[in-house]
């Protein structure tokens, strides 16, 4: 304050928590506090509720086959087969043999593929600015699929054998990405500008699969049809190894820059006035998805839908924060493609219906329904 003569007079500051209290209880800062923890926990709910569901599908998909096995049973032979204690009988030996070998690789590859697909959509989506974008929106998907029908239909790869296929898959998904970004480092181009190269590479490698096709075997082309819908049957643990890392890696890197993603949807002038450059940071997360993408897809094959429409349903209950965003999609995409694969073990039992066709069916009209029925726009 200022005395009659223009001198500054400095008032003490009070040494007790009466103003701080007064405030904490009397105005709404309190009531504000509670509010954003309730808001921040609302998120972490979604995210428990998610594992909860899927931990309780694991143990129903392990009950699912020819040979008769439990709920809690399932978990059981998991948890001796981890501490070494397998009975040593027939019975107990082809539980084990069941549930060990045939039943939960499959369950933990549709863990690892749901949750690295849902969270590459997220951040495709959020580096791009773009609601249509997912994990092939740069021609990952045309990619991979040329390289397993060269593999499948003329026995042709870069290594020989059983790896043939996702060999090829996977090097020849990365080459639209490898193009991709020549071209935005070359013309420095935007997002949209990034997402149409993308689509005008997939109809190129497309037409080259297409042509493939048209001269291959009818078996071969059954066999390539049957990879392309996306499939889970066949994968052992050996393939494993290379998805989980890979996923696991790419997750931790996004879940790191998810501040950063937050300001990238903001927008490039917000970033750069961060002091971010928003190309350099766009194009490390396109490489990082598209490794995530092409360990999964070479494979699995196309599965569609989980990363296009996991983040969606996602933003719809917590929002578009990448803080809480990425670690959400994972845990629902893992749960969606889990249900996926049951509903399509299942439901035409004992036929198998391929968990690429299932999520069409799921992800088509429940996408459709979250656009109708949202009331607010979520990005």
């Amino acid at each position: 304050m200022k005395d009659n003569n223009d001198s500054i007079v400095l008032h003490p500051i009070p040494q007790d928590d009466s103003l701080y209290s007064e405030w904490d209880s009397g105005s709404k800062g309190g009531e504000m506090r509670e509010d954003y923890r309730n808001y921040i926990w609302r998120k972490w709910i979604f995210i428990i509720v998610c594992i909860a569901a899927s931990f309780i599908v694991v143990g129903i998909t392990i009950t699912v086959g020819e040979y008769p096995i439990g709920f809690f049973e399932a978990y059981q032979i998991i948890w001796d087969h981890i501490t070494g204690n397998v009975a040593q009988t027939d019975i107990g030996e082809i539980k084990d043999h069941v549930v060990w070998n045939l039943r939960l690789p499959r369950i933990l590859i549709a863990i690892i593929a749901g949750a690295g697909l849902a969270v590459a959509g997220a951040a495709m989506q959020s580096t791009l600015k773009n609601p249509l974008a997912d994990p092939y929106t740069t021609g990952i998907s045309s990619g991979a699929a040329f390289g397993a029908t060269i593999a499948i239909c003329y026995g042709t790869g870069i290594v020989s054998g059983n790896l043939a296929i996702v060999v090829n898959a996977f090097v020849f998904s990365m080459i639209p990405t490898a193009m991709i970004i020549f071209i935005a480092k070359a013309r420095k181009v935007s997002p949209v500008s990034m997402i149409m190269a993308g689509i005008a590479v997939m109809y190129i490698f497309n037409a080259l699969t297409t042509v493939l096709k048209l001269w291959a075997d009818p078996d071969a082309l059954a066999a390539v049809y049957q990879w392309q819908v996306g499939t889970l049957e066949g994968l052992k643990w050996s393939s494993i190894p290379l998805m989980f890392l890979t996923t696991l890696a790419g997750s931790v890197f996004l879940m790191v820059i998810s501040n950063k993603l937050n300001i990238l949807a903001a927008g490039d002038d917000s970033a750069k006035s961060l002091g971010i450059d928003a190309s350099s940071l766009r194009i490390v997360c396109l490489v990082v998805v598209s490794l995530v993408t092409a360990s999964i897809v070479s494979f699995t094959g196309i599965i569609g839908f989980v990363g296009l429409v996991a983040p969606h349903v996602v933003r719809l209950f917590i929002g578009s924060d990448n803080r809480f965003l990425i670690p959400a999609s994972i845990a629902f995409g893992a749960m969606l493609l889990l249900i996926s694969d049951l509903v399509g073990r299942t439901i035409i039992a004992p036929a198998v219906l391929q968990v690429g066709v299932v999520t069409a069916f799921l992800g088509g009209p429940l996408f459709l329904w979250l656009i109708i029925r949202q009331k607010k726009e979520v990005w």
